[in-house]
């Protein structure tokens, strides 16, 4: 099985397709949900708006008593309310509207079945998922069930979601290029949040940023070093990096890029053992130590799949991966090669899910958002891009042993090894800055020489 795996084109589309199939079939869209009518609930003394009270209206006849009723109990709130949605998913939908005191807001309703409905759903995909185990024993998804009842719950209450808002916001006060909108505490309930409103274009829409003179190649960078920051140093991480969940502007005042990260329904809490152990694993990647590659693979659940698993991790085949992922930049030859041979590896694919950490199965779905991002930006992960993900595993480790030793004089050792180290990583990244430079001086001395001088 390790030799078939060998010849592996890698991941990319069947592993978007196992790893992150349970967030889709974990939403529940029902169309009856467009008519309810329930009651608003009260915070701290304040009655707040659902989403039960819009839909009512359009099954309500225009200008009724029954229609003024439940519009004069929107207009307690707010002096403006969109009944149309900036957005709507399968669990919830967003509009925007304006309190009384003249803010302007992102409310966030969840469907009115949807926490009625989530059990039997949830029933429905363990019935299926063990219809699946008798027809094809080979395919192992009942860790699609597991994760489901899991991770639900914790969707379905808005409330969790504002304080893992505000975590995140407060781990990543320090990139100025990150928003986080304000959660209003005071007006939000477990299936109502209403949030500060920020407005932008979404993260894939290359023509917005181009338009807004907003640099394609800056976003992607910061969106790497965020990532890097959540996995590898805080080992907390936003695991729905779809693009309307990110969304990028200039931002007022200074005209600075800015991203802006919404929807914190969904995070995946890393141990300190899986976090160190991924750490090591992307610095063996990063720097081609196949060794320490196979271990650190098989210390995250891999066994024999390793590669298999390497693979998946990179979006890169085999052979790229022991050239170094870093070396050269995907080929379309290559991402063919991946397409036409993942397939082939379902059965490898679902193993494998079946026995890495639960952790890892989020991570996969986030990694798979983050290179669909990428592609849709013409940015696919670079050098460079690589060397901020190793600067983030060097502090990540140097961290650990220094809060495991009491010696003053290890923990210099360990700061001094870390500075060095990084160190090092600055002077590699010049050095391909300047072969960059040097390259494009050369095409353009090139050009000129090939092309004729206008008359």
């Amino acid at each position: 099985m390790a030799r078939r795996a060998l010849r592996l084109a890698s991941w990319t589309s069947m592993a978007l397709a196992a790893s992150g199939f349970y967030l889709y079939s974990n939403k529940y869209l029902d169309p009856n949900d467009f008519g309810a009518v329930r009651v608003g609930r009260a915070v701290a003394t304040t009655a707040v708006i659902s989403y039960d009270y819009l839909t009512s209206l359009r099954s309500v006849p225009y200008g009724s008593e029954e229609y003024l009723q439940l519009r004069s109990k929107i207009h307690d709130l707010f002096v403006s309310f969109d009944d149309t949605p900036l957005g709507a998913a399968s669990l919830a939908q967003v509009h925007k509207a304006v309190l009384r005191d003249g803010r302007t807001v992102a409310v966030k309703v969840q469907h009115p079945k949807v926490q009625a409905q989530s059990s039997k759903d949830i029933l429905l995909m363990e019935v299926l998922v063990l219809a699946v185990k008798q027809l094809f024993p080979e395919f192992e998804f009942m860790w699609l069930v597991d994760e489901a009842k899991k991770n639900l719950p914790l969707e379905l209450d808005f409330l969790n979601e504002g304080r893992n808002a505000e975590k995140v916001a407060q781990m990543l006060k320090h990139f100025d290029f990150l928003k986080v909108p304000r959660i209003y505490w005071d007006l939000s309930t477990k299936r109502v949040l209403l949030m500060e409103f920020v407005d932008g274009g979404q993260v894939n829409d290359r023509d917005y940023m181009e338009r807004n003179k907003i640099d394609v190649n800056e976003i992607s960078r910061n969106l790497g070093k965020m990532y890097s920051e959540m996995i590898f140093v805080n080992g907390f991480v936003h695991c729905d990096p779809h693009p309307g969940n990110v969304l990028v502007r200039k931002r007022p005042g200074t005209g600075e890029a800015e991203i802006i990260l919404l929807d914190h329904g969904l995070y995946q809490v890393l141990t300190e053992e899986f976090r160190l152990d991924y750490c090591h694993l992307w610095q063996s990647l990063i720097w081609t130590d196949m060794k320490r590659v196979k271990k650190y693979s098989q210390r995250l659940g891999a066994g024999d799949l390793y590669p298999l698993f390497a693979c998946m991790l990179t979006a890169r085949s085999w052979d790229a991966v022991n050239r170094g992922i870093g070396q050269a930049p995907v080929t379309a030859t290559e991402d063919s090669e991946i397409r036409n041979n993942a397939a082939n590896y379902l059965p490898q694919i679902s193993q494998l899910l079946s026995h890495v950490p639960r952790q890892m199965l989020l991570i996969f779905k986030t990694n798979d958002l983050l290179r669909g991002i990428e592609a849709a930006l013409g940015t696919r992960a670079s050098a460079s891009s690589f060397l901020n993900m190793s600067r983030c595993c060097i502090r990540a480790l140097a961290a650990h042993k220094k809060r495991n030793t009491c010696s003053f004089f290890r923990r210099t050792q360990i700061s001094f090894s870390e500075t060095l180290s990084l160190w090092q990583i600055n002077l590699h990244e010049l050095v391909l800055r300047v072969k960059g430079l040097r390259l494009a001086s050369w095409v353009l001395a090139l050009l000129c020489w090939l092309l004729p001088a206008p008359h």
